[in-house]
């Protein structure tokens, strides 16, 4: 399998090959179709898994990629359910340790996945609207 384009600039995947045409799937859509050969050109460096991965929403891919396991997963679902909260409702709240706490925020903030926000006079956090979509388009 390799990732091709078309003359729009369109990637797929290639699935198949032959003399005239070959036969392609739209990663985002999941569409299946015939293009001829000459409309085709190879994409050097760009991972056919990459591509097939377009087929998620790019916040949903966003949460999936920062959140590597169920507990940093689990935070930002409450965050989300319940933000903004402060850095102290957090704490207390969770089983994560100051420093994993702060990491796990680091990470999503990099991510563009959580923003800073004041909470009764203190630091906090609340989650941005990729945060949210992604989340929305996990649970659907």
């Amino acid at each position: 399998m390799r990732t091709v384009r078309d003359d729009d600039g369109t990637r797929y995947l290639l699935l198949k090959e032959s003399t005239d045409s070959s036969l392609v799937r739209d990663p985002e859509t999941g569409e299946q179709r015939h293009v001829p050969n000459a409309a085709l050109e190879p994409v050097d460096g760009d991972s056919p898994l990459v591509t097939a991965a377009k087929a998620v929403p790019d916040a949903a891919r966003c949460v999936l990629t920062a959140a590597h396991d169920d507990r940093a997963l689990g935070l930002l679902v409450e965050l989300d359910e319940r933000g903004p909260l402060s850095v102290a409702e957090l704490l207390s709240a969770y089983d994560l340790c100051e420093s994993d706490l702060h990491g796990l925020l680091a990470e999503f903030r990099a991510a563009g996945l959580l923003t800073e926000a004041r909470v009764h006079g203190q630091r906090g956090y609340d989650t941005t609207e990729t945060a949210s979509d992604g989340l929305a388009q996990l649970r659907d």
